[in-house]
């Protein structure tokens, strides 16, 4: 077992050993601590955009299902007539130049795998700097926009912000509530208390503190085609081998559960590279991944190679107050 899943593991399950962590962990606290006081108290070079900003982030390691509610949000404001852009650090990405504006055709080294799965489904405008301050500025003189989202971000002060939305993986929670490396928590826990809204990813229902939303497969998609099956098509109990470089891996292998296939589960590390020979498993059976490795496998996939399309379903409860947040930063537009 890797260092880093030995850690992870740790941190959800319990450990002794992370004691010996807590005098980093305490460093670590007052840099982040820190940090934040001096966004707050207005100190450093901050950009307020002349846009309203939603920043969708996390305050945990691993992923909590970030790009799924992007690309909800993306189509529920194009549906309120908003014209919107995102912004993203474009993580493990080497364009050219930085900002650098993704388009479809990019590749996944060059644009990142999360920003060119994001243009791919929706060609909305994408610019991807580790500078997001930067990144709008852009993005902003490359066409008017209405809205901006920050893929990530929660902890780039940077930039000003309208609204902080934090996703949490229901399942897991917040571990055992240390930040890193002690624990698995980017920012001390205190700071959920100062976000606009929490929601719990995999939450059967709306919690006191936070709205509940899911991730609903909708499509079995070919690599090599483009072309699209219901989620049907594999008969109940059939094999296959499954692939996934996400930050919570098991997620993926339990959704393929929950279609009554038998999945082989392949666990890569999160933005993990791929190739043909890498890939070649045995037996031969049909191989799913996920959208997010799609991106990165199309040049070399093989005829029975399926990446799994999901689509976030946040509750009713925050659709109808994501939509009286759109109302009170943009009063001028006349929304639906």
């Amino acid at each position: 077992m890797a260092m880093s899943d030995r850690l992870l593991k740790g941190w959800y399950e319990g450990h002794p050993a992370l004691l010996l962590l807590r005098p980093l962990e305490a460093m670590y606290r007052r840099v982040v601590e820190r940090k934040r006081a001096r966004f707050l108290a207005g100190e450093g070079q901050i950009y307020r955009a002349p846009v309203p900003v939603v920043v969708v982030g996390n305050i945990t390691v691993g992923g909590t299902g970030k790009t799924p509610l992007i690309l909800w949000l993306i189509e529920h404001c194009r549906r309120s007539g908003l014209r919107v852009g995102v912004v993203s650090r474009g993580y493990g990405a080497k364009p050219p130049h930085l900002p650098w504006r993704v388009e479809a055709g990019h590749s996944a080294e060059t644009a990142g795998d999360e920003p060119l799965l994001i243009v791919q489904r929706c060609g909305v405008p994408l610019m991807i700097d580790p500078d997001r301050s930067r990144a709008v500025e852009a993005l902003l003189a490359s066409e008017p926009l209405d809205l901006i989202l920050s893929d990530d971000g929660l902890q780039h002060y940077r930039l000003a912000r309208d609204l902080e939305l934090v996703l949490i993986d229901a399942a897991r929670g917040l571990g055992n509530r240390r930040c890193l490396p002690a624990g698995p928590l980017r920012e001390p826990v205190e700071r959920l208390q100062s976000v606009d809204a929490l929601l719990y990813n995999g939450a059967p229902r709306d919690r006191d503190d936070g709205f509940a939303f899911s991730l609903q497969p909708t499509a079995l998609v070919n690599l090599q085609t483009g072309e699209r099956r219901p989620v049907d098509h594999f008969a109940k109990g059939q094999a296959v081998h499954a692939v996934a470089g996400i930050g919570n891996p098991q997620r993926f292998f339990n959704t393929l559960e929950t279609l009554h296939w038998r999945p082989i589960p392949h666990a890569f590390a999160d933005h993990a590279p791929y190739s043909a020979e890498v890939l070649n498993f045995t037996p031969s059976l049909p191989l799913v991944m996920t959208e997010k490795d799609a991106v990165k496998c199309r040049a070399f996939a093989q005829p029975d190679w399926w990446y799994l399309a999901v689509d976030a379903l946040p509750s009713p409860a925050f659709v109808a107050w994501f939509d009286a947040q759109l109302l009170r930063l943009l009063p001028t537009r006349h929304l639906p």
